[in-house]
């Protein structure tokens, strides 16, 4: 077999082994998906009132069509999470050192994690847009190519935060040292602008809400998902998710072509 289709073939056999684990082990990623919709029925229905009041007087439903683009992206914070954990879990459990000694692509190991990831992360990002609806979301501004940009948008910024995952999965002793060097990107959305405006925060915040790859992601979905003006948002969120899926590359290649200790 030419080297182009050995990868192609190996690579498919990982991505079905990756999602075969999520649909026998479910609870990892029902417990991720549960923070984002948690957030999201709690800044709705709790926080609501207050929030849009505190932003210019708007009601709840305004509130909900502000809030709900910087939910989806930390549900696809949250999901990498299980990457780095799932990772972690090969690399400890000694099945990486059997792959070793097989005739297989080695890169197709990590080229599964990557796409089952990447899958996941659209379908949970289709789930909490389906509670997101329920609770009154809509998105009647948006066209059909704008739809099609923020589909394409969630897909690269899970693609470049799974790569990231990845490497700190590679890194980890273990599953829980993994989840917690994953929490970063737990944590990065709930400083960024998913909840209120920028200009709303203390001055000393600002920057830390602003220069994060977060922000510009959910300024551009948002723009995108209520048919607004994006203004540079969406090229800087395209630059983040370059650098950090080259970044995220690069760091696991080097990570994972180690020779065991």
């Amino acid at each position: 077999m030419s080297t182009l289709s050995l990868a192609v073939r190996d690579s498919s056999t990982m991505l079905r082994r990756n999602l075969l684990h999520a649909r026998r082990y479910p609870s990892l990623t029902l417990n991720l998906l549960l923070t984002p919709v948690m957030m999201l029925l709690l800044f709705v229905y709790v926080f609501g009132d207050v929030m849009s009041a505190g932003m210019g007087g708007g009601d709840r439903a305004a509130y909900i069509a502000y809030v709900v683009p910087g939910i989806l992206m930390m549900t696809v914070g949250g999901t990498v999470v299980g990457t780095a954990v799932s990772v972690s879990n090969d690399m400890t459990e000694g099945i990486i050192a059997r792959f070793r000694t097989m005739a297989i692509h080695r890169p197709s190991i990590l080229v599964g994690h990557v796409v089952g990831s990447v899958l996941q992360c659209v379908m949970s990002v289709v789930l909490v847009g389906a509670v997101a609806v329920a609770a009154g979301f809509r998105s009647t501004d948006a066209t059909a190519l704008e739809w099609l940009a923020a589909f394409g948008l969630t897909a690269l910024v899970a693609f470049a935060l799974t790569w990231i995952a990845v490497g700190m999965g590679l890194v980890s002793p273990n599953a829980e040292a993994a989840s917690n060097n994953a929490l970063p990107l737990v944590v990065l959305p709930l400083i960024s602008s998913a909840f209120v405006p920028i200009d709303s925060m203390p001055g000393w915040f600002q920057p830390i809400a602003e220069y994060q790859p977060f922000t510009p992601a959910i300024e551009t979905l948002r723009g995108l998902l209520l048919g607004t003006e994006i203004g540079n948002s969406g090229w800087i969120a395209i630059a983040w998710c370059v650098g950090l899926t080259a970044l995220g590359y690069l760091w696991s290649k080097s990570v994972f072509n180690r020779d065991p200790a």
